[in-house]
C-alpha cells in the first residue's frame, strides 16, 4: 500500500474507534519512516492518558487485522498534541479561549495576548500596549488565513 492509501485507511479505522465519542477529535495523523504511526487527538475538556491508551489498543488491533503493513511492521503512538504543538483547528482555538497565546503571522510578526473570541473566520485577542498608567488594552481581529501558527503560552 502506498503511504497516502495507508494514511487514509488508518484514518478510517481511527474514526471507527472514536466515532461514538463526539467529544474526541483528530488533530493530526502522520506516518513517518519505519511505519511509525503518530495520532494526535484532543477533547474539548482535555483528553486523558486512559482514553489515549484505550484508543491505541483498539486501533492497533484494527490495523493488524487490516494487514496494512506487511509482517505487522509498524508502531503506533496515540497522544494529545501537547502544549508545544501549534493550534491547527478552530475547535482547538475554542477550547483555549481565555488563555494567553502567541500568534505568528504570515509575515513573521508576532502578537501576544489573551484569546477572547473565536469565530469560523478568525480570532480576537486582547493585547496590552504600554506600561503602568499608560497601559492600554486593545482588541485585535486576526483572520485564520493571516496566521502562520499559534501556540498557547503556559504561565505559572
Amino acid at each position: 500500500m502506498n503511504p497516502e492509501t495507508s494514511l487514509k485507511t488508518v484514518e478510517t479505522l481511527l474514526q471507527s474507534v472514536i466515532g461514538e465519542s463526539a467529544d474526541i477529535f483528530l488533530v493530526d495523523l502522520k506516518i513517518t519512516g519505519g511505519n511509525n504511526i503518530k495520532v494526535f487527538l484532543d477533547e474539548d475538556a482535555g483528553i486523558t492518558i486512559e482514553k489515549c491508551t484505550r484508543i491505541n489498543r483498539s486501533l492497533y488491533k484494527l490495523i493488524e487485522e487490516a494487514g496494512i503493513f506487511p509482517d505487522g511492521n509498524f508502531s503506533l503512538e496515540v497522544s494529545s498534541p501537547g502544549v508545544d504543538e501549534p493550534l491547527k483547528l478552530v475547535r482547538q482555538y475554542k477550547k483555549n479561549a481565555g488563555r494567553k497565546i502567541e500568534v505568528t503571522l504570515n509575515d513573521d510578526t508576532k502578537k501576544e495576548g489573551k484569546l477572547t473570541d473565536v469565530t469560523e473566520e478568525g480570532i480576537i485577542i486582547e493585547e496590552k500596549e504600554g506600561k503602568g498608567r499608560k497601559e492600554n488594552i486593545k482588541s485585535t481581529n486576526i483572520l485564520y488565513n493571516q496566521i502562520k501558527h499559534t501556540k498557547v503560552l503556559v504561565t505559572f
